[in-house]
Order: C-alpha cells, then sequence, then structure tokens
C-alpha cells in the first residue's frame, strides 16, 4: 500500500509536507465544530418575520419604504415585501426576513452578505434547501431520530449548493454570550466588557458593533439631502447592517449559547448541543424569567421572545431614519459611506477599538436588558458542561464475531462451513463523531490487537469418519492472529485524503477542509451518512474501515493441508506452518446505542463485513518434502459485535 499511495520521503522537505498533511487532515475536521449556530436558516427567519409582523402600522410603513428605495434595481432578486411569504418553494427572490439567516452562517460580514444576496444562484438555492429543511423539521414533531435525518439532509445539500459552508464560520466564539466572571458582575459591567476592545469576539458585542453601524447609516438617510440613488444605495446598506446585527441578537437566545464559553471544541459543541435540544432556564438582565431552547429545537414561545427584542432592534432603527434618534457623532474620523459594513466576523479573535462615542449607550441599553443573563464562568456554581466525542482518544475495544466461511485453503476444500472468534485491541484515534451534525462520522482510528479464531465447523476432507473427531481434522484450525484496523472518512474513493493532503496542505487549505467536510458527512456521493432511527443509528460504511489480519507471523499457525486427489479415501496431506493475510471490509455499521459522560464513551457496534484471507506462504512441512499445494483465497461474511470505550484527551 506504501508503495502505490505513497511518495518517496527521499527529503525532510517531503517529509514535512507528510506532517503538514496529517496536522491539516485533524485541525480540518475540528474547525468544523468549534462554532455552532444560534439557530438553523428556517428559524432565523421565522424569527425577522414575526418581528417584522410585529410592527406597529407607522414603522412597518416606514420600513416597507426604505425596502422599497433599496430594490431599485434589485427588483427581480428581492422580493416585493419585508417578509414575504415563506410557502414559495423553489423562492424566486430573497425578503428582508431572511437576511439575518443568510448572515453569520453563509456570510461573514454584511457587505458579503449583500453580495451573495444580490449576486449570486447559490443563495436561492440555499434558501430553497431551508424552506425544506423547514417543512422536514416540523413533520419531525419532538422525535430526536427524525430531527436529526432532516438536519443531515439540509447539510448534506448545503455542502453542495454553498461553496464556504464548511469553511466559512472561523474558530471563533463570536455566535455566543460571553460568560460571567461572578455572580456579582452587574449588567452595566457585562455590557462594557463585552464592547471593549481586545475582549473576545462574542454575540453582543458584534451585535452592537453592526447595530450602531446600521443606526448611523439609518440617520444619515433622514438628515441628508441624498439623490435616489445614493439613497437606494444607503438604504441598503443600512438595513445590510441592521439584519446582519440582528442574527447574533437571536443567537444569544439558544440555550446552548447562553450557557457561556469554556474550553476546546468538544466542551462547547456538547454543551451546546445538550441545552440547546433539552433546554435551559433563564434570566433577563431585568429579571424575566423563561425556559429558552435551541437550533433546530425552537418552539413557538422561543420565537416570540427573541422576536419582540429584534422588533425593538428594528423600532430603533426605523426611529433613526426617520430623525427621531438623532445618532451621537462618531469618534472616527472615517467618511461616510455608501456600503455595508465590512467588518469580518470569521477573520478575528477579539473585539476591534469600537468606533462610536459614549453616547451610544442608550440605544443598547433597552435591547440588551432584555437578553438572558449568560452562565458563570469555570469554577464554583457554573452549569453543567457536557463533552461531544471531538478530540484525540485512547480506548480498548473487545469484540466477538461469527461467519460463514465459503472454502477451506486446500484446492478441493469448497464446503461452506461456520467460524468464530475473539479479539481485543487497543485504539489510538481522533474522535470527530457528529461533524456538523449527529449523522456525520469523521471517526480517525488505528488498532492494534489480537485474534483469537475457533476451529472451523467443516473438516479437512469430506468424510463421515473425519467429522467423528470434531475439531482436531477442521479445515482451518484455531489460530492466533495480530491486527490492525484503520477508519478514515473519504471524500470519493477510500484514502483519498490521505492522497490529496500533501498537495493541498501547500496550495488551498480551503479547498482540502471543504473535501474533509463533505467526506464527514458521507462523502461526495453522500451514501455513507448515518441514519438515525428510534433504534439506533445505521451506517454503510464500506471503504471507510479495513481490518488486517496477520496469521502465523508472530508466533506459528499449523494447519493441516490436503493435496492430491479429491478422494477422501485416497487424499492426501501435510501438517505446515501457514502465514496468511485476512482483509476484511466492514459493510453496514449498527450502534443500537452510545454513551458519553465527562472524558468518556462506550458504545455497541454491529458490522456486517466480507473478508478474505490470502495464504502468503506454508513451510515446515511434515511429513517432510515438497509437495505442490495449489492454495486458494477463504472468503466469508459474518457479523462483528464490538463494544468500544474510550478516553478523551
Amino acid at each position: 500500500m506504501t508503495r502505490t499511495y505513497f511518495p518517496r520521503l527521499g527529503s525532510t522537505r517531503n517529509a514535512s509536507r507528510w506532517v503538514r498533511a496529517g496536522l491539516l487532515l485533524i485541525s480540518s475536521l475540528v474547525l468544523l465544530h468549534s462554532t455552532g449556530s444560534g439557530w438553523v436558516y428556517p428559524e432565523h427567519r421565522a424569527i425577522m418575520a414575526r418581528a417584522i409582523r410585529q410592527l406597529d402600522a407607522q414603522r412597518a410603513a416606514q420600513l416597507t419604504r426604505i425596502w422599497a428605495e433599496a430594490r431599485q434595481g434589485h427588483e427581480s432578486r428581492l422580493s416585493v415585501i419585508p417578509a414575504d411569504s415563506p410557502a414559495i418553494d423553489p423562492p424566486k427572490a430573497m425578503d428582508l426576513a431572511s437576511w439575518p439567516a443568510v448572515a453569520g452562517d453563509h456570510s461573514t460580514s454584511a457587505a458579503e452578505m449583500i453580495d451573495n444576496v444580490l449576486a449570486t444562484d447559490w443563495i436561492l438555492d440555499v434558501a430553497a434547501v431551508a424552506h425544506r429543511l423547514e417543512a422536514a423539521l416540523s413533520r419531525a414533531g419532538l422525535e430526536q431520530h427524525a430531527r436529526t435525518n432532516a438536519l443531515r439532509d439540509a447539510d448534506l445539500t448545503l455542502l453542495r449548493v454553498d461553496p464556504e459552508y464548511a469553511t466559512r464560520a472561523g474558530a471563533n466564539n463570536v455566535h455566543f454570550l460571553l460568560a460571567r466572571p461572578s455572580p456579582e458582575v452587574s449588567a452595566e459591567s457585562y455590557i462594557n466588557t463585552c464592547l471593549s476592545a481586545g475582549c473576545e469576539l462574542n454575540a453582543l458585542g458584534t451585535y452592537a458593533w453592526y447595530h450602531l453601524s446600521a443606526l448611523q447609516k439609518a440617520d444619515r438617510l433622514a438628515r441628508e439631502d441624498l439623490p435616489d440613488s445614493a439613497r437606494s444605495r444607503l438604504g441598503l446598506a443600512a438595513l445590510a447592517d441592521e439584519a446582519f446585527a440582528i442574527h447574533f441578537l437571536q443567537d444569544v437566545f439558544a440555550a446552548g449559547h447562553v450557557a457561556g464559553t469554556r474550553g476546546d471544541a468538544s466542551l462547547r459543541k456538547g454543551t451546546h448541543d445538550y441545552y440547546n435540544e433539552h433546554g435551559l432556564e433563564v434570566r433577563t438582565w431585568e429579571g424575566r424569567s423563561m425556559i429558552v431552547k435551541g437550533d433546530a429545537w425552537m418552539r413557538p414561545q422561543d420565537a416570540e421572545w427573541t422576536a419582540r427584542v429584534v422588533r425593538v432592534s428594528l423600532e430603533q432603527f426605523l426611529h433613526a431614519s426617520e430623525g427621531r434618534q438623532p445618532f451621537p457623532s462618531s469618534g472616527t474620523q472615517d467618511p461616510p459611506t455608501f456600503t455595508p459594513d465590512t467588518l469580518n466576523v470569521a477573520a478575528l479573535d477579539v473585539m476591534p477599538a469600537n468606533r462610536y462615542s459614549a453616547g451610544v449607550g442608550f440605544h443598547l441599553e433597552e435591547i440588551i436588558r432584555a437578553t438572558p443573563v449568560p452562565g458563570l464562568g469555570e469554577g464554583e456554581g457554573e452549569l453543567p458542561r457536557f463533552r461531544s466525542e471531538i478530540g484525540p482518544f485512547i480506548g480498548v475495544v473487545p469484540a466477538v464475531r461469527g461467519g460463514v466461511l465459503f472454502s477451506g485453503f486446500g484446492e478441493y476444500q469448497t464446503s461452506d462451513g461456520a467460524i468464530g472468534g475473539l479479539e481485543i485491541a487497543v485504539r489510538l484515534g481522533l474522535g470527530l463523531d457528529g461533524v456538523m451534525n449527529e449523522s456525520g462520522d469523521g471517526l480517525v482510528f488505528l488498532d492494534l490487537g489480537v485474534k483469537l479464531d475457533a476451529a472451523s465447523s467443516t473438516p479437512i476432507v469430506e468424510s463421515e469418519g473425519i467429522r467423528e473427531f470434531g475439531s482436531i481434522y477442521a479445515a482451518i484450525p484455531s489460530r492466533a492472529a495480530i491486527i490492525t484496523r484503520l477508519r478514515i472518512p473519504f471524500w470519493l474513493v477510500p484514502l483519498d485524503l490521505l492522497i490529496v493532503a500533501p498537495i493541498l496542505a501547500t496550495t488551498s487549505e480551503q479547498t482540502f477542509t471543504q473535501m474533509a467536510a463533505v467526506a464527514a458527512n458521507g462523502g461526495l456521493i453522500p451514501w455513507q451518512a448515518g441514519i438515525a432511527t428510534s433504534i439506533g443509528r445505521i451506517q454503510f460504511i464500506l471503504g471507510r474501515e479495513i481490518g488486517v489480519s496477520l496469521y502465523g507471523f508472530a508466533t506459528p499457525s499449523r494447519i493441516l493441508l490436503p493435496y492430491g486427489d479429491p478422494d477422501p479415501n485416497k487424499a492426501e496431506g501435510v501438517l505446515a506452518d501457514l502465514r496468511s493475510v485476512q482483509l476484511e471490509f466492514p459493510v453496514i455499521e449498527y450502534m443500537p446505542f452510545r454513551t458519553f459522560a465527562s472524558n468518556q464513551s462506550s458504545s455497541l457496534v454491529i458490522q456486517l463485513y466480507g473478508s478474505v484471507d490470502i495464504p502468503t506462504s506454508a513451510s515446515n512441512f511434515f511429513p517432510p518434502g515438497e509437495p505442490e499445494l495449489n492454495l486458494r483465497n477463504v472468503w466469508q461474511v459474518g457479523l462483528r459485535t464490538a463494544l468500544r470505550w474510550r478516553h478523551y484527551w
């Protein structure tokens, strides 16, 4: 295999490329789960649409006027009204309600969001996927496995229609609330921390940045005498900034984002997923208590509570556009622009320097006081944290197997029979189960262990007299083997990520990350995505995992080998040390349960496999001599049941 797939490592440069490629494979897959959105696309859109419909008549009319001006020159791409009917599939145009859903997850700045909305074909495909996801989640109800499958189908499609879906998010916590340092922290102190330059990038700080940018542009709409074309451009930019801000305001009402950020990607994702599904009791800074859930689990009350605060943000924007809420002068000397803000939320780790004067605080107070108080940071009183299966681990894997043989090694051993065995292995790997969603499988591991096979049920030759001796004259006696097992996702054909990694590691890391994301979610032809059911998880894994058993390499594997006339009354045989290599290819995997607690996990898996046992040499014959042996491959199908235990570092 090494001769086939790996270049000569004749220089330090080539060796370093392979080290870099391996690190890139690991980091690319880990990156996919380093962040999480607060709501899925249809939920973001539903909240925004509800907030728009809650506006009073005067504010609604003002929004319609700004929207009509912003549509000039883009009538074919932007809907007639700000919150269009969601029943159109596929969507023919984008409405304002969809913009917060495009923000953050399908664009990294307001400027990029507008470019995608107005100038790309794939964004309409994204909207169509979201429409189908909304219908699928509605049909799923509270069935966890049905919701998992709905998200799986949506993510697989989005990987194909959005060119940068897997690589856009970055590795920061921009979608999350900062954890509070202590229970005594006041709302004012917490808000000032979130907005301060150098603070970790966070949802409230990002909302404030873009909301204040939108208010500044809205204030210019009210106070500057502009020609129609300039007014249209400014209105479009102002709406873009506000919609981008609202994405992050919506995120702070998702349970997994209220719990606060702490720890590595495994802790962040595990905590995020648990609270989003199971809910979390929270209180707002103004003292209101509520239970919130999160992405893909939104209830009507979640949409209502979030929409009320989004409506207040829209009202501030519309007041500014009417000149009713003067905006304090900017603290910068930058000339005013007619384009959306370009702050890239995927490219930063900390909040940039604030561009606005101290007088803008009152614009934010009403909104931020209505948001949930985040959980405490690490220490006494912190919310329970949950890990997902992400990161390096060491494990132990005992297994039992049983199969059907279709022959023996001898030329005339053509009878079917049964065989069983036990094995145990130590496993080193990288847990990436559920990359992007719970149906994904980015699991990478390498096993090393031993296997003990029982004797086959077929005799050395077909003879009733031989059968009476039982396993002594079995066609394949009890044998021991050294075993290894490799599992790695692939993009199109097995091991292709390892083949392209040395090239893409130095030419296009983004392309490699996209390929890794597709591989972890079932491949380019998504036949290997996991299927969740009410009784467990099923996955087609052919080519994703291979087992190798080495018989006779560590200890002698003595076997009776027949040769000559196939007549059992005349057949001759020899006792020999046989070496063989068995290649095992699991085809389907069923996981009835998986448990995870703290830094350990266990699961039961049942695999349907096919294998071929290839004889490589026979020696030390008794009686001595060099008989002519026409050894044949032994084919087998069977079931392997393994208990997988892992300890994560």
